[in-house]
C-alpha cells in the first residue's frame, strides 16, 4: 500500500515535471504574429529543385516566416489550408504591354496577367513606353494597380520625342537630347531601356546610336531590354542581331536580355543551337546575357510590321500610303511584302486577330485574298486602308522551343498583347504543356525560371523568391488543374487553376476568385 501510494507521488512529479518543461519549452520558442498563416502545402521557394512542406507565415507587406510551424508560436489571423497546392513566390512577367490596362482605372486590375499566376509585370518593352515615365508612374499609384509593376524607357519613345517617325541617323545635337531624355526616364525610376529595332522608328537607328543611349543607362546601373532588329531574314538576319546585341552588352557595359527569343519563319529554323552556342560564348566572356520566351509556335504584331517594308512606311501610314499609291514605287513594294510574306510562312500562316474591321478578324490573309479576287501582298494593303489590323503568325518549330527553353538563362515571358492567347495564358500553359504533359522541363525549373531568375535579371530587390524578409507575393496553384484556356479562337479566356494570390501580403485572389483589391505597387530599383 505505502509503495503504491510512493509509485503515484512519483509519477505525479514526473507529470507535473513534464508539463513545467514543456511550459518552459514552450516559452522559449520564439513568438510569430502573423496576418496570413499557409500550411500543408508544397512550397517551392524559387531557388531550391526540391520542395519542402514547411509553413509560411506573412505579416504586413513581408514573409516573416518559413520553416517548420512547430519550432516556433505562430499567432495568425487567418491560415490558409494549401493540402494538395503548390506554393510559389508570384511569377514576374519580363515583358508585357500590360501598361495599356495599368493607365485605366476600370482595367487595372490586370486580370489576364494575375489570373496566370502573375504579381508583377515588367512594361515598356520593344522601345515603346508611356512619356514621361513620372507622369504614368504617378497615375499608376493615384487610381492603383492589381499586380507590381516594373517600368522600362523605351527608345522608340525617345527617338519619336526628339527625331519624330523619320528614318534619319541621329546627330550628335540628337544624341545629346535623346541621351538626356534616357536620364530623365531612368531618374524618374526606369529599370533600363528596351528597344524595338524590327519596328520603326527604332530600326532606323544604327549600332552606334543604340551603345550611346546604353551608356547612360549602365551609369544608372539599369539593363538593356531587346527586341531584336531582325528575329527572321527580313534584313541583317537572326544570328548577326544577335551579335549587335552581345556587342551592345560589351561595350556599353551592362547585362542584355533579350526579349521572346525564337527563331522566327522557316529561314532560320534550328538555327537555335547556333545561337546558344553564341550567348554561351558570351556570358564566358563575362557578357551578362540572358533571355525570355513564351511558350507558343506563333509570334504576334501588327500586319503592317510583319510584312511592310520598313523604309516604305517612314514617316508613318499616310506616307506609306503615298508611296504604295506611286506607281514607280507600288511594284517595288508589293514584290517586297511578297518575299516577307513568305518569309513568315505563306499567306495561310498570317491570322487576323485584332482589326478596326472586324470582319477580318478569324480569317487568314490568304482567305481575304481569295474573297478579295487579289494577290495576298495587294489584300494587305486593302486590310491596312481599313485601320489597325494584327496577326497571329504560325512561323516556329518545336525544336527551337525546345531548344532554348532547356537553357538556364531563359525565362519565362508572356508578351502579352490584345488577340494573341499568350496575354491570358503563358505561364499555366508552360506549366500545363511542357512541364505536365510533355515534360520538356521540370517543375522547379519552370518555377525558378519565372521568379527568382526574372527578378535577378532586372534586379528587383526583395522578390521572385520565399525567403525571410522579402516582399510576400506568393501564388497557391492546384497542379492538377493549372492550365491555359485561351486560344487562337477566342483569346480572352482567363487561365484556371489560381486558388490564391497574394501580392504585398494581401489577397488578390482567393478560392479562385478576384478580392477587386488592387494590391500592387509601381516598383523602384
Amino acid at each position: 500500500m505505502n509503495n503504491n501510494k510512493t509509485h503515484k507521488i512519483h509519477l505525479g512529479n514526473n507529470i507535473i515535471s513534464c508539463l513545467i518543461f514543456l511550459l518552459i519549452f514552450s516559452c522559449s520558442k520564439e513568438r510569430v504574429d502573423a496576418d496570413i498563416l499557409i500550411t500543408n502545402g508544397t512550397v517551392y521557394n524559387g531557388l531550391s529543385l526540391d520542395p519542402s512542406n514547411v509553413s509560411v507565415a506573412i505579416k504586413d507587406d513581408k514573409i516573416v516566416f518559413i520553416g517548420n510551424e512547430s519550432a516556433v508560436n505562430i499567432t495568425a489571423s487567418r491560415t490558409i489550408d494549401a493540402q494538395g497546392l503548390i506554393v510559389a513566390p508570384g511569377f514576374i512577367d519580363p515583358h508585357t504591354h500590360a501598361d495599356r490596362e495599368l493607365k485605366d482605372p476600370d482595367k487595372s486590375h490586370n486580370k489576364p496577367f494575375l489570373f496566370q499566376g502573375i504579381t508583377t509585370v515588367v512594361v515598356g518593352n520593344d522601345g515603346d513606353s508611356f512619356f514621361p515615365t513620372s507622369e504614368y508612374k504617378e497615375k499608376y499609384e493615384a487610381h492603383g494597380i492589381g499586380t507590381n509593376a516594373v517600368l522600362l524607357v523605351g527608345h522608340g519613345t525617345v527617338r519619336k520625342q526628339v527625331m519624330g517617325i523619320s528614318d534619319l541617323k541621329a546627330s550628335k545635337q540628337d544624341l545629346l537630347k535623346m541621351k538626356a531624355l534616357v536620364q530623365q526616364e531612368m531618374g524618374a525610376g526606369a529599370f533600363g531601356m528596351s528597344t524595338g529595332l524590327f519596328y520603326s522608328p527604332g530600326s532606323y537607328s544604327n549600332t552606334e546610336e543604340v551603345i550611346a543611349l546604353a551608356k547612360t543607362v549602365s551609369e544608372n546601373n539599369g539593363l538593356y531590354d531587346t527586341h531584336l532588329r531582325d528575329e527572321s531574314s527580313y534584313t541583317v538576319g537572326l544570328i548577326p542581331a544577335i551579335e549587335e546585341a552581345i556587342e551592345i552588352g560589351r561595350q556599353a557595359k551592362l547585362p542584355i536580355h533579350i526579349s521572346h527569343i525564337k527563331c522566327l519563319g522557316v529561314d532560320v529554323w534550328e538555327q537555335s543551337k547556333d545561337i546558344i552556342a553564341l550567348i554561351e560564348k558570351a556570358r564566358e566572356e563575362g557578357i551578362d546575357v540572358t533571355a525570355n520566351q513564351y511558350p507558343y509556335d506563333a509570334s504576334a504584331t501588327g500586319l503592317k510590321a510583319a510584312v511592310v517594308p520598313r523604309w516604305a512606311e517612314s514617316g508613318g501610314k499616310d506616307s506609306l500610303f503615298i508611296r504604295f499609291d506611286n506607281p514607280e514605287l507600288k511594284q517595288q513594294i508589293l514584290e517586297e511584302t511578297k518575299q516577307n510574306i513568305a518569309r513568315r510562312g505563306g499567306p495561310d500562316k498570317l491570322l487576323i486577330v485584332k482589326a478596326t474591321d472586324a470582319s477580318l478578324v478569324g480569317k487568314n490573309v490568304l482567305e481575304i485574298s481569295k474573297s478579295l479576287k487579289v494577290s495576298p501582298e495587294k489584300a494587305v494593303y486593302k486590310a491596312l486602308r481599313s485601320g489597325y489590323v494584327r496577326v497571329a503568325s504560325f512561323n516556329m518549330n518545336p525544336t527551337d522551343i525546345h531548344n532554348f527553353m532547356k537553357q538556364p538563362w531563359v525565362t519565362t515571358g508572356s508578351d502579352g498583347n490584345t488577340g494573341h492567347p499568350r496575354k491570358y495564358g503563358s505561364f499555366p500553359r508552360k506549366y500545363h504543356k511542357y512541364v505536365k504533359q510533355d515534360k520538356v522541363i521540370d517543375m522547379a525549373t519552370f518555377i525558378n525560371g519565372s521568379t527568382s531568375k526574372t527578378a535577378e535579371i532586372f534586379r528587383i530587390p526583395n522578390r521572385g523568391k520565399l525567403k525571410e524578409g522579402y516582399y510576400a507575393d506568393i501564388i497557391i496553384f492546384n497542379p492538377e488543374t493549372f492550365r491555359d484556356k485561351a486560344d487562337y479562337n477566342n483569346a480572352f479566356q482567363f487561365s484556371e487553376g489560381l486558388e490564391y494570390s497574394i501580392i504585398n501580403g494581401k489577397l488578390s485572389v482567393e478560392k479562385g476568385k478576384f478580392t477587386n483589391k488592387l494590391n500592387g505597387r509601381v516598383l523602384t530599383k
